[in-house]
Formats: structure tokens, C-alpha cells, sequence
């Protein structure tokens, strides 16, 4: 057959189209097969946000007693019930007379809020961080356990426990562990005390003793006595009491009207938090006055405190100061001109 016949050429052009043909078939499937399988495909959104909420979901802490009971860590557990019943574990009507570690009813929860994890509740947490710590008072670099028995002798009215103590190494050991139980939360329990704004006048006593009567009284009783959970005076305390042979000395830091007006305002009545406080700064400045106005157990020696008079506390109510001003002035305020004749006088900023 020649080339040039035409049964040749159309033979050629019909083996031309079925080429064409099959080719374009060919394509029509690996599109659709294309199209298929992106269509099944997870979206990269997907597949990344999956996991990385699972990672950020952060774990469910548990309440602290809770979590102390889980640790079976017989140190901790015991630092914390120090802790949160120092009145029936170390209070002066225990048992073994051995024990009898402070001279008052008040447990370390009383000013320590929530086991010391409440936000400007006096919080434990990050504590063990920061010592050891200069202390104006001493006038010299302490250690926790130093801070430890500076509250056993002023705020309980105690003894100095021994450093290698069982109760030290239980306290010390449960204030570092709440570190751990907050983990990388620490930073949002709030340390120490909120200031308020201290009112350009004394603290008015008797406007101080009605508010105690409408707003603590409930609680610490009109006579400040407390409420005892038991019959045997100085045993265990629901309420503790403010004032009077039970209570805080007067070399404890609550006996300054500052220091207290900040725990009040922010922390009472029982229950309330900083972030919703009841009292103004003025109530909690003439309840604080009030409060502290009563008789309440002496310490010795208060005279050497603050070596370098111009770090004492303004609203320290023993002297002696680095000022002219009365102790009843230090006592009960006017603080503003004091702090002005720290500020020009020394170059000092007193906080309280």
C-alpha cells in the first residue's frame, strides 16, 4: 500500500484521534483522582490546633488540703497543720507541756489567709525564694527561719523554735513546697499587703469602735475576745481574738495601725478579697486604731529594734525614732507629716 493511497491516510488520522482521545481521558482521571484526594485531606488549621490545645489545657489544681493529703509527704502535712491549727498543736493549753510552743491562741492562718496562698492575705507563696532577706528590724541579713521565729515571738507571743527543729523543717519544708503547687502560676498570688491612702488626720477612736461593732464584732465578739471552740480558755479558737492576754504582743508587726488598716481593708470582714473589699481606707485605718488602742502582751527589750532608727516602720508605737514626733502620733497618725519629714529629712519613703 503507498503512503499517497488514501485508505493509508485515513488509517493515520483515525490512529491519530484515538491517540488524542486516550490522552485526554488519561488527564480527565488523575484530575478527578487530584480533586479527591484534596477534598479528603485535614486542613492544616486542623491538624495543628489539635494538639496544641491539648498542651495548653492547663491541669485542674487541686484544693490545698487536698493536695497536701495526695503529697503522703509526712513533713509537709505536718507544716501545714502547724500552720492551719497551731492553736491545738503548739498552743499553751496542749497536752504535753513540752509543746506548749506559743503563748496565745491565734494560728499562723489567721494572718497567713488560706494556708499564706491568699493574694495581699499575707501570702506564703514564693516566699522561700526571697531569703535570705536584710530585715530592717535586726539590721542584718536573716535567714526564713529567722523571719519563722520573728512571728513565733512577736505574732505568737512564743518561743524561738530550733532551727533543726521538727516543727522548723515542717514549716520551712511546706513553705517551699507551694511553689510547687503552683507551678508556673506563683506570679499570680500577689505577696505582702495592699497599701491604702492614709487619711491626713488621727485615727478616730470612737468611730473606730462603732465600725467594730457592725463589722467584726460578729466574729471577735464586742469585748475583741473571740469565739472559742472549746470551754477551756486559750485552747482552740474559731475567731481569734484581737486584743488581751491571748492575742498578738506589742512587738508584732499587726500592732502597727498601717500595717493592720492594709490587712483589714483587704481581707475583712472574713471572706472578702482584695478585689472586692467592703471597708473604705478611712474604716479600716479607725478600726485598726481601735483595735490596737487595747492592752495586749508586752515584749522585752522592743528598745533595740531597728538599730538604724530611720528604717523603723513610721506607725511603730514604741520608740525610740529618729524624729521629734510623739508616740502617739506614731501610734495613732496624722502619718502624713511624718512621711513628708522622712522624705526631706533622709531621703526616706516610708511604707508604713
Amino acid at each position: 500500500m503507498s503512503l499517497d493511497q488514501p485508505e493509508f491516510k485515513e488509517l493515520i488520522a483515525r490512529f491519530s484521534r484515538l491517540i488524542t482521545t486516550t490522552v485526554i481521558l488519561l488527564l480527565l482521571m488523575v484530575g478527578a483522582i487530584f480533586i479527591a484526594v484534596l477534598a479528603a485531606k485535614p486542613s492544616v488549621t486542623e491538624v495543628q490546633l489539635l494538639p496544641v490545645t491539648e498542651v495548653l489545657a492547663p491541669p485542674e489544681r487541686l484544693p490545698l488540703a487536698e493536695a497536701v493529703s495526695e503529697l503522703k509527704d509526712a513533713e509537709i502535712t505536718y507544716g501545714y497543720q502547724l500552720l492551719t491549727q497551731t492553736d491545738q498543736l503548739i498552743g499553751p493549753e496542749v497536752g504535753d507541756a513540752d509543746m506548749r510552743l506559743t503563748g496565745n491562741v491565734l494560728r499562723c492562718s489567721n494572718c497567713h489567709l488560706q494556708g499564706g496562698t491568699q493574694s495581699y492575705g499575707i501570702s506564703l507563696v514564693g516566699v522561700d525564694k526571697r531569703f535570705p532577706q536584710y530585715r530592717g528590724r535586726e539590721d542584718r541579713i536573716g535567714t526564713l527561719e529567722d523571719r519563722i521565729n520573728g512571728c513565733m515571738t512577736r505574732s505568737m507571743n512564743g518561743s524561738s523554735l530550733a532551727n533543726d527543729s521538727r516543727e522548723m523543717k515542717a514549716m520551712v519544708a511546706y513553705i517551699s513546697w507551694l511553689d510547687d503547687y503552683f507551678g508556673s502560676d506563683t506570679n499570680s498570688i500577689s505577696s505582702g499587703l495592699k497599701s491604702i491612702e492614709l487619711p491626713d488626720r488621727a485615727v478616730d477612736l470612737e468611730r473606730g469602735k462603732s465600725l467594730f461593732s457592725q463589722q467584726c464584732a460578729v466574729c471577735h465578739q464586742a469585748d475583741g475576745q473571740g469565739i472559742a471552740s472549746a470551754t477551756t480558755p486559750g485552747s482552740s479558737y474559731v475567731y481569734p481574738p484581737l486584743w488581751g492576754k491571748y492575742s498578738y504582743n506589742n512587738g508584732a508587726g499587726m500592732n502597727r495601725v498601717i500595717t493592720a488598716a492594709q490587712f483589714i481593708k483587704y481581707n475583712m470582714p472574713f471572706g472578702v478579697t482584695h478585689e472586692n473589699p467592703v471597708l473604705s481606707d478611712e474604716d479600716a485605718y479607725d478600726i485598726a486604731g481601735y483595735m490596737n488602742s487595747h492592752l495586749r502582751p508586752k515584749k522585752s527589750a522592743l528598745e533595740l529594734d531597728f538599730p538604724d532608727r530611720t528604717k523603723k516602720p513610721m506607725s511603730t508605737p514604741y520608740g525610740p525614732y529618729a524624729d521629734s514626733f510623739s508616740e502617739d502620733q506614731h501610734t495613732f497618725g496624722p502619718y502624713p507629716p511624718i512621711l513628708e519629714y522622712y522624705k526631706t529629712t533622709y531621703g526616706v519613703t516610708k511604707k508604713n
